[in-house]
């Protein structure tokens, strides 16, 4: 990436769409980029991050960076914010006011789509917010477009004082592809200018906004029907005529080379009589989009008659295979199979998604199911969402970020009769519970919730690859930065003081012990597991373990950790004293992944697990430190 940052103009690089994206935002002169991580948009402003003479932070959410960029393009700069698709979600609130009030530098928003939920709770398509915030919508099908679209949305942004958004997806986001760069514009000092009358929107500036509003998205129109960014990619087999836009292009040219292409680069508003005069030079229209039909139902309103998901699936990404199988029959041709994503008969070995060796959420889990069976367990969005897997299955709901505060208290509310005696237990990460949690304690330390949090600090955003947040103690360049104390902050939120705990989830008999004694309270308490993420720099490695072969019984009972580190050399099914059969399994540690964490051991009965020091660990056993 270094040589990416230093490049000269009209260079190229083989670049991902994030990065491209994160380069051309840097040119465009922008100098506040902000974002909260979240796959596949992440690595946009940890680019970003890279390069000088911008300011590039992690807000606590999606909503708060979106208001630091709307504020640094009120104050006369230029402001950039990454999002992935349910971060606008959070963000609305912030989108469908400003929209009203326009911009003053110029503001882009990349939105990043996953389509084919990769990494998601959801697939949804980001290009219902420009019809419903009256903005418009750029899609790139590569990283040299990403990059070229990022620079003519500042340009659209300011000329039509408008927030424009970039939508991504991650076909975009994650592929390389060769981008010619340029150099930064050097943008003037533009002073703030006080204006009541359009930056205040109480009721009364925001109604004599609406008309400016609606006269802007004519423009806008306008602009459509001749901007460059859609273009005519033209074919000699008129039988059918395609309209698509991002990635799916790429997919609809390999598949079918000779078919004529309408690509929408500027998909809101639409350009309407390209469209018509396009239809006029082919037999029949197809609308070919990811992944809800927006266009399709937008050209029918025109009315132009289209096909589009009346063949086309409305989920998933639309492949070659899937364009072929389908498109084949308005061709006059035989329909093609549909792909099979695997043979039915086909056996694959199970490789479920797993927490790293010596995770320090694995306690958490291991005691969690083993209780159960009397309690429930509200789950989150994080590296702990993996608790609803094998073998814990210790989640019973996970909605969205920051859910499991809200969720819990209503479980604990509306529970009948017969779950009184239940105990209701919120599982949340230190990042998410800084995103979205705190209201829902505040929620329920105020209505008088009964509800045992497990507030797991592991000092990192994990699942989204490790980034800074307001509770590590540094910023997104590694330089310190004051840091939250969770204790302090829920007490501050109503939890008393004698109901906040603290503990080592390495020391799983205390931790057990901890959540056995704070679900039998009849109000809130927290209790904060205070180990790093095993990925970080802050985590320490200990003297790794082995299992003593002879003294192995087979019990198996270190499996229920869920530690990948520990692997099943034998299996044999035996019969008790009472003739019910017994599942045994023999295992090993796979010494050189060991962290040492001391979790396995202290579900051994035989004691057969025991350190294994030797020249290539010189650390200690932990405890021993």
């Amino acid at each position: 990436m270094n040589a990416i940052v230093k490049a000269a103009a009209a260079t190229t690089h083989l670049m991902s769409g994030n990065e491209a994206v994160a380069r051309a935002a840097w040119e465009s002169g922008v100098r506040v980029g902000t974002a909260y991580p979240g796959t596949p948009s992440t690595e946009i402003l940890e680019s970003l991050a890279l390069y000088p003479d911008v300011h590039a932070q992690w807000s606590v959410n999606e909503k708060v960076s979106l208001e630091v960029a709307i504020g640094a393009s009120v104050a006369g700069s230029r402001a950039f914010c990454a999002m992935k698709h349910v971060g606008m979600n959070v963000a609305s609130d912030a989108l469908m006011s400003q929209t009203l009030a326009g911009v003053g530098g110029g503001l882009v928003i990349a939105i990043a789509d996953d389509v084919g939920l990769s990494s998601s709770q959801n697939e949804q398509d980001s290009r219902f917010w420009g019809r419903f915030a009256h903005v418009p919508i750029l899609e790139p099908a590569d990283s040299q477009e990403a990059y070229e679209m990022v620079r003519r949305g500042f340009e659209i942004s300011e000329r039509f004082s408008v927030p424009v958004i970039l939508r991504m997806t991650t076909r975009i986001c994650h592929v390389k592809g060769l981008v010619t760069v340029g150099t930064r514009e050097e943008r003037p000092d533009v002073p703030f200018e006080r204006d009541p009358s359009r930056w205040v929107l109480v009721p009364s500036t925001a109604r004599k906004r609406l008309p400016w509003q609606i006269a802007r998205e004519a423009d806008l129109a306008r602009f459509a029907e001749a901007t460059d960014l859609t273009v005519l990619d033209d074919g000699p087999d008129k039988r059918l005529g395609i309209i698509t836009s991002g990635p799916a292009f790429m997919h609809v040219r390999e598949a079918f080379p000779d078919l004529p292409v309408l690509k929408l680069g500027f998909t809101w508003p639409l350009p309407i009589e390209r469209v018509r005069a396009f239809a006029d030079g082919v037999e029949r229209l197809l609308v070919v989009e990811e992944t809800e039909p927006l266009i399709e139902h937008d050209l029918k309103a025109a009315g132009l008659t289209v096909h589009g998901k009346d063949i086309l699936p409305r989920v998933h990404e639309l492949s070659v295979p899937v364009l072929l199988a389908a498109i084949g029959g308005l061709l006059g041709e035989p329909m093609a199979p549909p792909p099979e994503v695997a043979a039915s008969n086909m056996e694959v070995f199970p490789r479920p998604p797993t927490m790293c060796v010596g995770c320090p959420h694995l306690s958490v889990y291991y005691c969690l199911s083993r209780l159960h069976r009397n309690i429930s367990i509200a789950g989150d969005i994080g590296c702990y969402t993996l608790g609803a897997g094998h073998p814990w299955n210790a989640l019973d709901t996970t909605t969205c970020m920051g859910a499991s505060m809200g969720m819990a208290l209503g479980m604990d509310l509306g529970r009948a009769e017969a779950d009184k005696t239940r105990g209701i237990v919120a599982v949340i990460g230190d990042s998410t519970f800084l995103h979205m949690g705190m209201q829902g304690l505040l929620d329920m330390v105020y209505n008088r919730g009964n509800v045992t949090v497990m507030l797991l600090d592991n000092r990192t955003t994990g699942m989204t690859g490790g980034q800074a947040h307001a509770g590590t103690g540094h910023d997104i360049h590694g330089n310190e930065a004051p840091s939250v104390d969770f204790a302090k902050l829920v007490e501050a939120l109503g939890v008393r003081k004698e109901r906040i705990r603290r503990v080592n989830p390495y020391e799983m008999p205390t931790l057990f012990k901890m959540i056995k004694e704070e679900i039998k309270q009849p109000e809130p308490s927290v209790i904060v597991t205070n180990q790093p993420c095993v990925l970080i720099p802050e985590f320490e490695r200990y003297t790794p373990l082995k299992v003593v072969d002879e003294d192995c019984t087979g019990c198996a009972n270190c499996l229920n950790v869920g530690c990948p580190a520990i692997l099943v050399t034998r299996r044999e099914t035996t019969t008790s004293p009472k003739g019910k059969p017994v599942e045994k399994a023999w295992v090993t540690i796979e010494t050189a992944a060991c962290t040492g964490c001391g979790l396995c051991p202290s579900t051994c009965g035989p004691n057969a697990i025991v350190p294994a020091p030797g020249p290539l660990f010189d650390v200690p056993a932990r405890g021993d430190a």
